[in-house]
């Protein structure tokens, strides 16, 4: 009977030791088992205190096993104590919400950057701070409007607290104004650091009819449709890409606008055109693209020159399509070379002319070089049929005579 005395002795010894549990109790228990969805905690009380996964964190499908392990030690508060079935329902989250409050509190208060992980996104960001929600709507989360939000879910972002309600579950984010304010960092960098003449490295950020706009690290510059290329780009589209990384030589800036050009000195086609295209020369190539004035005959990249409807036939043709095709090669004259404003004008009719005139030419020389041919050979065969002419007086011989023969005459007349 004294060992019974003693073993009740020992119970009584042994419950003075325990705590006594009520409802909102801040408790520290170390975990005696952990499942999937239930952490057991021995809180040194009569009954174990039990977290569902419910109550340990606002994160849906988590397993515990993979979070806690036995033997750590968790802080909770009590949410209800049920004697009569041995247990102590505890809760994890929103103690650590509480905590988290006074955090967030004290970040709205003092303007302070918080970041944290993205757990869903529906019309915003819903963030977690410390298991407080945090809401950043669709309109704060972007200095631009972005349709698709789902690129954000599992990372983190920054963001200020620009609204602070907890009572009424209302706590509001905003991540635009810290965008804003990085770009205008960057931006005023690239000011500083940018020249122009500079050759510079940029993303292709938008594409319009006009031209592209070019990302150069935190400012856009604008590469003008004309400043594409030394020759005809008809489209940027068909020419670059969104996300393309391209090359580009800083042209010019005024205040916050930078030209951009991809007409490099270097690769001027017009550098040496004076010699290859001066008036009087026959080039090559081929139509490009026609008007109802006139053809547009491409000489090389970048160097364009105008063949005019009347030039381009010696008979009077209605439109340049009549005769001609795009892409066909063509041989013409340049009959004007106008360097200052890069216009060069063709003509196939003065071409079509001058050979016409180089024939005549080649058939008058012809008909002289004949003609000279026959005289050379006449007076060649001259001296045989004149022989006879420079013995003539060797005939004249008896007309000499004449007054031998007029002697009897006189004779006659003297006797007389």
């Amino acid at each position: 009977m004294s060992a019974e005395n003693n073993e009740f002795e020992q119970l009584l010894n042994d419950s003075g030791s325990l705590v006594s549990i009520h409802n909102g109790q801040i408790v520290e228990g170390t975990v005696i088992d952990v499942k999937e969805d239930e952490i057991i905690l021995n809180i040194n009380y009569k009954c174990d205190g039990i977290i569902t996964r419910d109550e340990y964190s606002n994160q849906s499908g988590i397993d515990l096993t993979e979070l806690v392990k036995v033997g750590d030690t968790i802080t909770a508060k009590v949410l209800k104590v049920n004697d009569s079935e041995g247990q102590v329902f505890l809760t994890y989250k929103r103690l650590a919400a509480e905590k988290s409050n006074e955090k967030i509190k004290e970040a709205f208060e003092n303007g302070e950057v918080l970041t944290a992980k993205v757990e869903k996104v529906s019309q915003g960001l819903q963030v977690i701070v410390d298991e407080t929600r945090v809401f950043i709507p669709a309109s704060l989360v972007s200095d631009t409007f972005e349709k698709n939000l789902d690129k954000y879910l599992g990372q983190e972002v920054s963001f200020k607290i620009t609204e602070f309600n907890p009572k009424k579950r209302r706590i509001i984010g905003d991540r635009k104004s810290l965008v804003e304010a990085e770009k205008k960092k960057l931006h005023d960098e690239a000011l500083e650091r940018l020249n122009v003449n500079d050759v510079v490295k940029g993303t292709v950020k938008n594409l319009t009819d006009f031209g592209a706009f070019i990302d150069l690290g935190g400012i856009d510059g604008l590469l003008h449709i004309s400043e594409m290329s030394w020759g005809r780009i008809e489209n940027p589209k068909k020419v670059f890409q969104v996300g393309q990384e391209i090359e580009v030589l800083i042209k010019d800036i005024k205040g916050e606008k930078i030209a951009l050009t991809l007409k490099f000195p270097d690769k001027n086609p017009w550098a040496n055109a004076s010699e290859k295209y001066a008036k009087g020369n026959v080039v090559t190539g081929k139509v490009a693209r026609m008007a109802d004035f006139g053809a547009f005959i491409e000489l090389e990249d970048g160097i364009d020159a105008l063949l005019h409807v009347s030039q381009i036939s010696r008979e009077r043709i209605d439109k340049p399509a009549d005769v001609l095709s795009v892409g066909q090669e063509v041989e013409a004259k340049v009959v004007d070379f106008n360097e200052p404003d890069h216009k060069i004008s063709l003509s196939i009719k003065a071409l079509l002319n001058d050979r016409a005139n180089d024939e005549e030419d080649e058939a008058d020389d012809a008909a002289n070089t004949e003609d000279e041919v026959v005289y050379d050979s006449a007076e060649k065969a001259a001296p045989v049929e004149e022989a006879p002419a420079e013995e003539a007086p060797a005939e004249e011989a008896p007309a000499e005579e004449a007054p031998a023969e007029e002697t009897p005459a006189e004779e006659e007349a003297t006797e007389e």
